[in-house]
């Protein structure tokens, strides 16, 4: 039996030996394609019919895969829709790293890069957002937002109110708060998001950013033009 055992080692070790180089990464590139098809389905699904009738099942169907290698990956429905909300945030996060936190870009280049940032993502991908406007909204789903979502808005908010306190210094401005202001154009954005949602065809609508604008300028006249 020993001898048998040291045989089989043998020839485990000479497969390995024989292995070709770069195997092992190919299958992890497969594994990590596999993963983000079920992902990119589960938001196509999610933006389309919204979360109450989501299964594993119609999932693994719209990615053309089988129910268990989804649930290979996944394990269940609300680790997939945690790897969905994280996805989706990773991917904001990346923009608004690109536009807010470019190295050399002057504090109203910043500003104008956050707010930009959301109405940007919301053209460029406006099932994403659907999926971030229904993860807000489902009572179930809200939850994971709490915990995954909500940390980074907070964080993009207070970012922009800094940004906002800086122009108040450099600017020697009154009577502007920065905290209101940055909660203020959050809203508009958001509420552009929601509204974009049910509304599809004002998704391109300019008016948020006009009055974004306009609340630029009249806070600080010499930095922002008027809309």
């Amino acid at each position: 039996m020993a001898q048998g055992k040291a045989v089989t080692a043998d020839m485990q070790a000479s497969v390995v030996a024989e292995r070709p180089a770069g195997t092992g990464d190919r299958r992890r590139q497969r594994g990590e394609a596999s993963i983000q098809r079920i992902i990119d389905a589960a938001i196509d699904l999610i933006a389309d019919e919204g979360l109450s009738s989501l299964t594993m099942q119609a999932i693994a169907k719209q990615a053309r895969a089988s129910n268990a290698l989804v649930v290979f990956h996944f394990g269940n429905k609300e680790n997939l829709l945690r790897a969905v909300l994280q996805y989706l945030s990773d991917q904001y996060d990346a923009l608004w790293t690109s536009m807010v936190r470019a190295p050399d870009l002057s504090a109203v280049q910043r500003v104008t890069g956050a707010v930009e940032c959301g109405r940007r993502f919301a053209r460029q991908h406006p099932k994403w957002v659907s999926v971030f406007v229904i993860f807000g909204s489902d009572r179930k789903s809200m939850q994971i937002y709490k915990e995954i979502g909500l940390p980074g808005d907070l964080a993009y908010n207070a970012e922009a109110s800094d940004l906002l306190a800086e122009i108040v210094r450099l600017g020697d401005y009154t009577g502007v708060d920065p905290r209101t202001l940055a909660e203020s154009l959050n809203y508009i954005v958001q509420g552009a998001w929601y509204w974009g949602h049910l509304n599809p065809p004002d998704r391109e609508s300019e008016i948020p950013a006009k009055t974004i604008a306009t609340l630029l300028h009249h806070a600080f006249p010499r930095h922002f033009a008027s809309a």
